[in-house]
Formats: C-alpha cells, sequence, structure tokens
C-alpha cells in the first residue's frame, strides 16, 4: 500500500513539473516523433502510443465543439501540423512491425479483426468506403472551405480597417475598442491564412495512409511467400488484416482531426459568444414550422405499406 502511495505521489510530482514545463514537453514530444520513424519499437509502445493518438483527436473534436470562437483556438493550425507529423511517424513504426514481425500490436489487430470480421472482401470495402469518405468528402471539401475563407478574409481587410476607423471618427468606439478590433481582425486573416496551408499537411497524410495501406499488402504478402514460406491464400488473410487494422489506426484520428478542422474553419460566430450546440439548437428552434412540416412528412411516410411505422411514428411525436 505504501509503495501504491509512494508511486502515486512521484507521479504527481513529475505531473507537477510537465505542467510548468510545457515547453521541454512539447520539444520531446516532437523528438520522439522523429526518433519513431527512425527507431523499432515494441509492441506495447505502439499500443500506448496508438491510444494517445485516439485520445488526442477526441479531445480536439470537443474543444472543436465547445470553442465559442474559432480564435480561442488559434494554435490550432500548429496543432494540425504537430498531429500530423505524430501520426505519419506512427504509422511508420507500425508499418515496420507489420512487415517485420507480422504483428503490430492488440489495437491494429483488434481494428482489422473487427473490421474484415469473418470477410476479408467486406473488410476491404468497408475500409476503401471510410477511405473515401475521408479524403474526397471532408478532406477536400475543408480544404476548399478554407482557401475561399482566407481569400476572403484577405479581400475583406481594408474593408472592416476603414470601418474601424470611420467608427472611431463618429465616436462611436474609443481608440482602446479600435485597437482591439483591429488586431482581432489582422488575427482572424492570419489564421485563416494558417488554416488553408494546415489543410495541406492533412491532405498528404489521408494520401500517405492510403499508399501505405497498398505498399504493407503487397510488400507483407510478397515476404511471408518468400521469407515465412506462407501459402498464398494465409499470406493475403494475415497482411491484409494487420494492414486495415493499421491504416485504420491512422484514418480514424485523421477524421476526427478533420472534422474538428472543418468544424473551426465552417464557424460564424454570433453576437453572443456561444458554443456550437447552443447556436444550432437556437436557431433551429427559431424555425418551428420547419420541425412540423417535418412531423407531418413523417407520418404520411409512416402510412407507406412496408415502412417502419413504429419508428416513423416514434420520431413524429418527437
Amino acid at each position: 500500500m505504501r509503495s501504491w502511495l509512494g508511486e502515486g505521489v512521484r507521479a504527481q510530482q513529475w505531473l507537477s513539473v510537465c505542467a510548468g514545463r510545457q515547453d521541454m514537453v512539447l520539444a520531446t514530444v516532437l523528438l520522439i516523433a522523429i526518433v519513431m520513424m527512425l527507431l523499432p519499437l515494441p509492441t506495447w509502445m505502439v499500443d500506448i502510443l496508438i491510444t494517445i493518438n485516439l485520445m488526442f483527436s477526441v479531445i480536439l473534436l470537443l474543444i472543436a465543439i465547445y470553442l465559442s470562437d474559432p480564435l480561442d483556438l488559434s494554435v490550432f493550425p500548429s496543432l494540425l501540423l504537430i498531429t500530423t507529423l505524430y501520426r505519419l511517424s506512427l504509422t511508420i513504426s507500425t508499418s515496420r512491425l507489420v512487415l517485420l514481425q507480422h504483428n503490430a500490436g492488440n489495437i491494429v489487430d483488434a481494428f482489422g479483426k473487427f473490421v474484415v470480421g469473418g470477410n476479408l472482401t467486406v473488410g476491404l470495402v468497408v475500409f476503401t468506403i471510410i477511405t473515401i469518405v475521408q479524403f474526397i468528402v471532408i478532406t477536400k471539401g475543408i480544404e476548399r472551405v478554407a482557401e475561399v475563407s482566407a481569400r476572403f478574409s484577405l479581400d475583406g481587410m481594408p474593408g472592416k480597417q476603414m470601418s474601424i476607423d470611420g467608427d472611431l471618427r463618429a465616436g462611436v468606439i474609443d481608440a482602446d475598442h479600435a485597437r482591439t478590433l483591429r488586431q482581432h481582425v489582422q488575427q482572424e486573416s492570419r489564421f485563416l491564412g494558417a488554416m488553408d496551408g494546415a489543410m495541406k499537411f492533412v491532405k498528404g497524410d489521408t494520401i500517405a495512409g492510403i499508399i501505405v495501406v497498398l505498399v504493407n499488402i503487397i510488400g507483407g504478402i510478397i515476404i511471408a511467400i518468400v521469407q515465412y514460406d506462407m501459402s498464398m491464400s494465409e499470406a493475403v488473410h494475415t497482411y491484409s488484416v494487420l494492414s486495415i487494422g493499421d491504416g485504420l489506426c491512422g484514418q480514424i484520428p485523421s477524421l476526427l482531426i478533420s472534422l474538428s478542422a472543418g468544424i473551426i474553419v465552417t464557424r460564424v460566430p454570433g453576437e453572443k459568444r456561444q458554443n456550437l450546440a447552443t447556436e444550432l439548437s437556437s436557431q433551429i428552434a427559431r424555425q418551428p414550422q420547419s420541425l412540423i412540416l417535418t412531423a407531418v412528412v413523417l407520418m404520411l411516410l409512416a402510412l407507406i405499406p412496408g415502412f417502419p411505422f413504429i419508428t416513423l411514428a416514434f420520431f413524429q411525436r418527437c
């Protein structure tokens, strides 16, 4: 019991030191990401690093949802770069384990078996669909939104500055408020420009993930047949499961971070500083006629033979 308490105290002291030296923590993370590209890692450490990757992507998504203003997280473009580097380093580490040991840890194996199930073809189709949605729908769309937002923000910057100067001359605002507004305009323009550039990293990460999966499958099959004397069917099944699991371990965090970027870039803050869920519910509630017409449509659909009456009636009542 005393040993456990001692370990807990030492862990708390270590966390306190880390909290006081955030610069060292960030530099250490970047150095670890670079070392991961060069040195082989044990499977248990890869499981820990994959868990950290998933955890951090979920944290970023929740932060994006609860943000009241995109500029409250102005470091997000830098976070995109850091997470992309970390994810690529992790992909290299897992690929090395897949090709050398045909074992990349419990999480990669569990992801692959969960998606593949008992049918390898279905697993490949599901992974392909997830990748297409990630690359074509989400990443390409967010990249375009970031590009247009940065362009319009830069084009509209002189007009915003003139409007602030006009309000200052008219006495509507004082000098301190005008200075704050100018800084906000400049910060917004720099933020959107940085987001435009950072989305290129996310796009490149998605493409790299697709290529890595193909290389793992083809290279793994060749290695299994030539070096391990596996049969063709066994090699295809083993390395397809591992490659799909490895791909999902990279694509799912990338998908979550892309969603976070999309939420932040597409936010249009209102006069009241509210999070996304609050603004969404309040603005939808202002249009009760839309909800009434939706209920009528659901009621009509419930009367069609073959449609699930109970399900449609339940949501119609909601």
